[in-house]
């Protein structure tokens, strides 16, 4: 009689598609939450560069918008579309006027926290 209930305890197969699920979400999840944050930060970066080069044009090309270094820096904080807040600065180089950015961007995973460090420059004549 023990053994037989042992042997219906073994061939019961119900619940068998939830136990399943519950070892798969965690894996299901982290994968998920991870591609969310890798969009985020491939985002930040083209909207970083993006933000430099025009920045960068506007204070080669544009002396009433983007007269000085720190309107320059102004304008490509108000071009920035993406995570975190940038640091810009603008200078005059041998290339031309240059606009560069960085940027640290935190992802936060289940079991560590780290952060991604993104920088941007573009220089136009």
């Amino acid at each position: 009689m023990y053994r037989s209930a042992i042997n219906n305890l073994f061939r019961c197969e119900r619940a068998t598609t939830a136990f399943e699920f519950a070892l798969i979400l965690p894996a299901l999840a982290a994968l998920l939450v991870g591609g969310l944050y890798g969009a985020i930060a491939v985002y930040s970066s083209a909207g970083l560069h993006t933000a430099v080069e025009q920045a960068a044009r506007c204070f080669s090309v544009n002396s009433t918008q983007c007269s000085d270094t720190s309107s320059a820096q102004n304008y490509a904080q108000s071009e920035y579309v993406g995570a975190g807040a940038p640091v810009f600065t603008a200078s005059l180089q041998s290339c031309g006027h240059q606009v560069s950015a960085t940027v640290t961007i935190p992802l936060y995973a289940v079991v560590v926290d780290f952060s991604v460090p993104l920088s941007a420059s573009a220089c136009f004549p």
